[in-house]
């Protein structure tokens, strides 16, 4: 029966080759060509969706078909670099750029793999590569530079590009970097005078040659490029600044007026040097007293400033030094500028009060301020303080009393609350509190 079976199948293949063809090759050969490109197009796929071993394999495929294909070795370099394999991502890239090396973004390759991993010599060897593609890959090349401390490269570089499309400020950065090591100063003050010889209406180049002379204390030379920045660019407000420091050493006044106005008056003018130069003409003035009505239009110049309060710093400078009647002058023109409600500059004002004995304006505008910071201790303390010297001992207690409930961890102004609670008890010929409120008063003295 067996043999039967086996003879119908028999004959049933012989009246069917078709059949017989099927069994004996693949349903479908595809070229070699479209084995490269479904594996490279699957690796594309992997990499996608970050699934870079995978990528890789089908990679590898790629390069059993095409051996020496640049475009594999380089998405292989990418699919490594991906996972971190840094010392496979290089070769990669390397191999890359030698079957292909004109193509600058297999060199990038090579690049961002010595990047990533700090090896910054091997990095200066592949960017100089990229730089003969584009010279744009010169702005990484100072980068490295300062990464590898080759300062002296870094600095001829940097002027070079400065020189050729123009400053930036990261290079700006690092050429103050540089520059802070006074080895190298003598080359850019050679660089400097060059740049001012070539282009002597390029202001930044005389204001960097100004810096550095002064920084060296070489005062005669600073003034030097000043004056001749002045000659060739007379609407320079930075040869102003330069004159005005000048003419205060010399004492020649109505000269340092002349620059400071014009640097005041400046909208170019950065805010610190403005600030400095009136705090410059501040300690001059105060030696020199025929210039007080200058100082006024100085400070008028800072009537807008939203960052310093310029009256109240320079009220602060008199406090210090205890000219009290000029620092009240000062106080008050700064509180006329912001309504009057500056917690701070009202308790410098009322302490100048204090000092002038103005107990009259002090009792009068200490009132007005508790209506408006009903919390505020310090007011209360100030009220009764002048209520006290005006002999209105009644009302001095009644605001002394109504502070203290406010008064939170401050010793010294409890001291002095309890002093005044003295005062206003024995002004009423209340001895017992008198005596009380003084108690209170040293006890807190002596702890």
């Amino acid at each position: 029966m067996k043999k039967i079976i086996l003879t119908f199948l028999f004959l049933v293949l012989l009246c069917n080759p078709a059949v017989l063809l099927a069994q004996t090759e693949p349903e479908e050969i595809k070229p070699e060509t479209d084995k490269f490109q479904d594996y490279f197009y699957e690796s594309l796929m992997q990499k996608g969706i970050e699934n870079y071993d995978k990528a890789i394999t089908a990679l590898e495929q790629c390069l059993k078909i095409k051996p020496n294909d640049a475009t594999v070795y380089f998405e292989l370099g990418k699919n490594q670099l991906a996972l971190k394999q840094y010392d496979k991502a290089y070769s990669s890239f390397e191999k890359a750029t030698q079957i292909e090396p004109s193509n600058k973004w297999f060199w990038l390759g090579m690049y961002d793999v010595s990047y990533q991993t700090k090896d910054f010599k091997q990095a200066i060897v592949t960017i100089n590569k990229l730089i003969t593609f584009d010279e744009v890959y010169k702005e990484d090349l100072v980068s490295l530079y300062m990464n590898t401390q080759q300062f002296d490269k870094a600095l001829v570089l940097i002027n070079e590009l400065n020189d050729k499309v123009g400053k930036s400020d990261r290079r700006d950065l690092y050429k103050m970097q540089i520059l802070s090591q006074g080895k190298y100063q003598n080359a850019e003050i050679v660089n400097l005078a060059d740049q001012i010889n070539k282009n002597p209406k390029e202001e930044s180049n005389y204001i960097a040659l100004i810096r550095l002379y002064s920084e060296n204390n070489e005062v005669d030379k600073a003034l030097e490029i000043t004056k001749k920045l002045e000659a060739e660019i007379p609407t320079s407000v930075w040869a102003q600044v330069g004159l005005f420091k000048f003419y205060l050493d010399k004492n020649e006044g109505q000269k340092a007026i002349h620059s400071m106005n014009m640097v005041l008056a400046s909208s170019k003018m950065d805010s610190k040097i403005k600030h400095r130069i009136l705090n410059e003409f501040l300690i001059f003035v105060d030696t020199n007293t025929q210039y007080s009505i200058d100082l006024e239009k100085a400070i008028s110049y800072f009537d807008n400033d939203n960052e310093v309060d310029v009256s109240k710093e320079i009220g602060k400078y008199y406090h210090n030094k205890k000219q009290w009647d000029k620092a009240v002058k000062y106080y008050e023109q700064a509180l006329r500028k912001n309504s009057g409600q500056d917690v701070e500059t009202n308790l410098l004002l009322f302490q100048a009060y204090v000092e002038t004995k103005q107990f009259n304006l002090l009792a009068k505008k200490a009132t007005a301020m508790i209506e408006s910071f009903p919390t505020q201790p310090q007011f209360y303390y100030f009220s009764g303080l002048a209520n006290n010297q005006l002999q209105q001992f009644k009302k001095a207690k009644e605001m002394l009393e109504m502070g203290m409930d406010y008064l939170v961890n401050d010793v010294v102004l409890e001291i002095n609350f309890n002093i005044q609670l003295g005062e206003a008890y024995n002004g009423l010929g209340d001895l017992k509190k008198k005596e009380l409120y003084f108690s209170k008063a040293n006890q807190l003295l002596k702890k």
